[in-house]
């Protein structure tokens, strides 16, 4: 059996599917763009394009070639290849392909992409651009493996934790290029100033711990999200998977076992 999945996105959710999929046996493979916007970047491999490797929970990947791609998997490494397209699919043949870009849409994945294709959140229909879909939206059917029909589309609400939604979300409120003052896993109070879109200030809405922040330098536009507080303010969070790529990372493994026979129940 080919065991290489490509997954395509490295912010933290995605993270969470590589993570699971990497320590159930699987060669990962992440696709990402030059200047990815994650946000969780303590728990995100994405970061590696950004800082060259990054570990997350004893789990390291790599920024790569494509040349370099076979090197990395003989290591145990997690390569990262700037490859906004997914070049890389007609190359190395994976098995499995996972979106999980979580652009709310499609965004260019299609079923014969790999011989077994999942969407993550929004924009996927099971038998329609991918062979299953895994629902992201948290409550009751959260890492819900999806045979039939669509994930639940995009409110955009996040989550409550703590009782707070749209709260904990940092926004731009500019366009510009943000700097920030806090680091993640610092505590901030509301009113608390996170950083500066050009000369206009972040302020924290609420309090918590900073769990998320773009990277320094980066180009933001007005309202775009920028930062993540956790009401919560368990600090040690910063650094470790979340609950929620916890178990949409299960719905992918699962999603993509069933595909295989060997693995299937009588019946099932």
């Amino acid at each position: 059996m080919n065991r290489l999945i490509i997954v395509k996105g490295g912010g933290d959710l995605a993270t969470g599917i590589a993570h699971r999929l990497f320590r159930s046996g699987f060669d990962v493979l992440i696709t990402e763009i030059a200047q990815p916007t994650v946000i969780r970047r303590t728990v995100a491999f994405a970061s590696a394009v950004f800082e060259g490797r990054m570990t997350v929970e004893a789990v390291t990947a790599v920024r790569a070639t494509p040349a370099e791609v076979a090197g990395c998997l003989r290591e145990r490494l997690i390569p990262v290849l700037i490859d906004p397209t997914c070049q890389i699919r007609e190359q190395a043949k994976p098995w499995g392909l996972v979106d999980a870009i979580l652009a709310k849409k499609n965004t260019g994945t299609a079923l014969n992409d790999a011989p077994v294709v999942i969407g993550v959140g929004p924009g996927f229909t099971a038998g329609v651009a991918v062979h299953r879909a895994v629902e992201t939206m948290r409550g009751h059917d959260l890492g819900r493996v999806i045979e039939t029909g669509a994930a639940e589309p995009n409110t955009g609400i996040p989550g409550d934790i703590g009782g707070y939604t749209l709260e904990r979300l940092v926004t731009a409120p500019a366009d510009g290029t943000f700097w920030p003052q806090k680091q993640i896993g610092d505590i901030v109070a509301a009113g608390d100033i996170l950083g500066t879109v050009g000369a206009t200030p972040v302020v924290a809405a609420i309090s918590g711990v900073l769990r998320g922040v773009l990277y320094p330098g980066l180009t933001v536009t007005k309202n775009m999200k920028i930062g993540d507080i956790d009401p919560r303010a368990r600090v040690q969070h910063c650094w470790t998977i979340s609950d929620k790529a916890r178990a949409v990372g299960g719905g992918v493994l699962e999603a993509l076992l069933m595909a295989e026979p060997c693995f299937r129940l009588p019946n099932a």
